[in-house]
């Protein structure tokens, strides 16, 4: 089954350096139908003005997946960590016994990007952060994994770790190409299209909107027009 959340039906929130739109109930906007989608708790749509941002704020018990789209973020954290995620790029935040942040577009030009915020799989983690580059034009065709916890790719240093048994894919399709996912059993995926529109199954889903995928074994994934996309794999 799949469920397409239309991009004009999502959560809002607008003031005078941030525009959000959120996938499932968040801050002041609830939906006790849109409560989240397995351990994915938060898909936040955001754009930051330039040299604007988050001041600093704590987060506890959350695994916290930012993927950018366009510009690029400056995060600094209690821990003494400090970096820029650029476009095309992801940082993870696992918030565990507790961590303050802040994240600041100092760029020129507004931030794009798409925050998960994802359950972990125990209590009492210790907190910590990461960033890595992934260049769109290298990923060719395909998914290529930006973030995991799965067992099975446990072996892999050159993904950042999540503490859940879920996957974080980034795609950039060409118009008219199209690539394949294998869901494990018992598996499901939400995905959305950061820029393009695609259909999944032949099922159109347009840019920016949310699809809510359960019970299918294999997604087969076309491009309509040249497209950017994020998947999640959850249990």
């Amino acid at each position: 089954m799949i469920d397409v959340i239309p991009f004009d039906t999502l959560g809002r929130f607008d003031n005078d350096w941030l525009s959000a739109r959120y996938h499932f109930s968040f801050a002041d906007y609830h939906d006790p139908a849109r409560m989240g989608f397995g351990p994915l708790r938060v898909w936040n749509d955001d754009t930051i003005r330039p040299k604007s941002g988050f001041d600093e704020h704590p987060h506890r018990a959350m695994e916290i997946i930012t993927y950018i789209r366009r510009g690029a973020i400056t995060h600094r954290d209690n821990l003494g960590n400090e970096g820029v995620t650029r476009a095309g790029d992801v940082q993870v935040m696992s918030a565990g016994t507790g961590i303050r942040h802040a994240e600041y577009n100092l760029e020129g030009e507004p931030t794009t990007q798409f925050q998960n915020w994802i359950e972990p799989v125990a209590a009492g983690l210790p907190p910590r952060w990461d960033t890595r580059r992934f260049p769109k034009e290298d990923r060719g065709e395909g998914l290529a994994l930006l973030a995991s916890g799965r067992a099975s790719d446990a072996v892999s240093t050159e993904v950042p770790r999540i503490n859940q048994d879920a996957a974080v894919y980034g795609a950039t399709l060409t118009a008219g190409s199209e690539t394949v996912h294998v869901l494990a059993p018992g598996r499901r995926v939400y995905m959305v299209p950061a820029a393009g529109s695609i259909e999944v199954n032949g099922v159109a889903v347009a840019e920016r909107a949310g699809a809510a995928i359960i019970d299918e074994e294999r997604l087969t994934i076309c491009a309509r027009v040249d497209a950017e996309l994020v998947v999640l794999d959850l249990p």
